[in-house]
């Protein structure tokens, strides 16, 4: 797909690079294109370059719509979709507070299923830093039926059980 070019007049091209580029408006027509700031080259979906030309300037923007890292995405989601669903066990020691019922858990040797996994949300990759939903059921002292709570885990603090 060509990237689209527009052609304005110098005076125009001049205030519309200076305040890209936040900097004062030359004095003259520069002979030699400018490079751009650190803070303007670091967006990451939008490149601007403004080339100078002797009798004219020329403004192109182009837009990045898509990216590569989105097959890296669906393929954690698919491997993610495979572990929903399996019975793991806890083999760290990992203490939680949340349950109201248990207070000052201790989660070693419990079994759990995957609920979910949330390292992928809408199709992009977030930054959870326990992406494993686990669901347990305890039985408490005084209650009739279990009592059922979720914990997020990291990978390396569970171990999958066989489904014999």
């Amino acid at each position: 797909m060509p990237t689209p070019v527009t052609t304005i007049s110098t005076a125009s091209a001049a205030a519309l690079a200076s305040f890209l580029l936040c900097r004062s408006p030359p004095s003259a027509a520069p002979t030699s294109p400018r490079p751009l700031p650190a803070s303007a080259s670091s967006r990451p979906a939008v490149v601007l370059a403004v080339r100078a030309l002797a009798s004219r300037r020329v403004v192109s923007c182009q837009v990045a719509l898509s990216s590569d890292l989105s097959s890296g995405i669906e393929e954690e989601e698919l491997l993610a979709a495979a572990m929903v669903g399996k019975r793991v066990r806890v083999k760290v020691p990992l203490k939680v507070y949340h349950v109201m019922k248990a207070p000052d858990l201790d989660l070693d040797g419990l079994e759990g299923v995957i609920k979910q996994y949330v390292g992928v949300c809408k199709g992009k990759r977030i930054s959870a830093n326990l992406p494993f939903k686990v669901e347990f059921e305890i039985n408490v002292e005084g209650q009739v039926r279990p009592v059922k709570f979720f914990a997020h885990l990291r990978e390396d603090e569970f171990e999958y059980l066989s489904s014999d």
